[in-house]
């Protein structure tokens, strides 16, 4: 009697005390990265890598793109990741019915420019007139040509290459100018001593944003929950990396670039600084009011694009009521119970010291 006594306090102590690792399961999840793997996603790796995301119970893999074919909308919206990163060709996908949700924009202006040589006559917009271009899709990279566009440029007077040698035929001077990103073509080009000219919307004030983190419509109806944690989360990767550069670039290229070399990884990390801190604007933020003018940049109609931003964006998506995921649920039940079963166990072990002090 008296072992049972002592058996069943012990027994309601442990299930109080292993409920909370029950309760808190870690899901995994799949992040679709929008190339292979390089300091343009360190946020991400460090959010892991310091335990960000271990803390809200999420377990992270991370999916290089296909660099053929680098379609992060697809994998999301065809399950195989729960979340990716894309440009701000997101906006054209909603617009086409796609249901995706935008979580936060790590670059506040686009990373992407146009790349001519540095004895080029091509020294602002107005001056790619007649010359020879990179092919340019308007659903990724509209705001490229929009910026000729602004300058009086007549898109069907240029001259599109159509080459599989792009950088090649760059040096070869068969092509006047290249859409690039920030931090690999220049690079490149700085390896192998041609030097380079950029070209970018972000100097004329075309700050569309860059490198949005989104989900799909399905996910975050199934686990709204679950979308909060891992931006959150990830965020807080990002405030980390910024804040710690080279343990950051470290982990980068010992853990994920493997074929990075540091130089180029530091050279990517300082080019995309100035794209991520913007003075008065936390890290991610995005607001639907740029987005309304992304829309109206890109040439969409003003009725449509009203109607396809409402619920885009995750913070501005209203709820008709508050969501209590099953976990929180079950963690509030399981205090409950374990409360009285705690303080049975002090009772016990109390009166149990009392009867032993008389004994003696």
């Amino acid at each position: 009697m008296r072992q049972n006594c002592l058996t069943i306090p012990l027994i309601l102590w442990l299930v109080c005390m292993l409920a909370p690792s029950l309760v808190y399961a870690k899901e995994t999840v799949t992040l679709q990265l929008k190339w292979t793997h390089q300091f343009q996603f360190a946020g991400y790796y460090m959010a892991k890598e310091k335990g960000f995301y271990d803390e809200v119970d999420i377990d992270v893999n991370f999916l290089p793109a296909d660099t053929s074919n680098p379609d992060a909308f697809f994998s999301v919206l065809s399950g195989r990741a729960q979340f990716g990163i894309t440009h701000s060709g997101i906006l054209q996908q909603r617009l086409d019915g796609k249901p995706l949700v935008a979580m936060a924009a790590i670059l506040q202006s686009s990373p992407y420019c146009w790349m001519v040589k540095s004895d080029s006559d091509i020294r602002a917009p107005q001056d790619f007139s007649n010359k020879r271009i990179s092919h340019i899709s308007r659903s990724e990279n509209a705001e490229l040509l929009v910026m000729l566009e602004r300058a009086g440029v007549k898109l069907e007077a240029l001259t599109l290459y159509a080459g599989l040698h792009p950088l090649r035929d760059f040096q070869r001077g068969l092509v006047d100018a290249l859409q690039v990103y920030v931090t690999n073509e220049p690079f490149q080009m700085a390896q192998q001593g041609v030097n380079v000219r950029l070209i970018c919307p972000k100097r004329y004030d075309l700050n569309v944003y860059g490198d949005i983190l989104f989900t799909s419509e399905q996910v975050l109806q199934n686990n709204p929950e679950l979308v909060e944690r891992f931006q959150q989360a990830s965020l807080k990767g990002w405030r980390y990396t910024l804040l710690n550069l080279q343990e950051a670039l470290n982990i980068t290229q010992s853990k994920y670039a493997l074929d990075k070399s540091m130089e180029q990884l530091a050279y990517e990390a300082e080019m995309l600084k100035s794209y991520i801190e913007v003075p008065g604007v936390p890290i991610g933020n995005m607001t639907l009011n740029k987005w309304e003018w992304i829309a109206d940049l890109y040439g969409e109609d003003r009725a449509k694009s009203q109607q396809a931003l409402k619920g885009f964006l995750l913070y501005a998506r209203a709820l008709d009521k508050p969501v209590w995921s099953w976990m929180l649920i079950a963690a509030v039940l399981m205090t409950v119970i374990c409360i009285p079963m705690y303080v049975y166990l002090i009772f016990f072990r109390q009166r149990k010291y009392k009867l032993l002090r008389r004994k003696e």
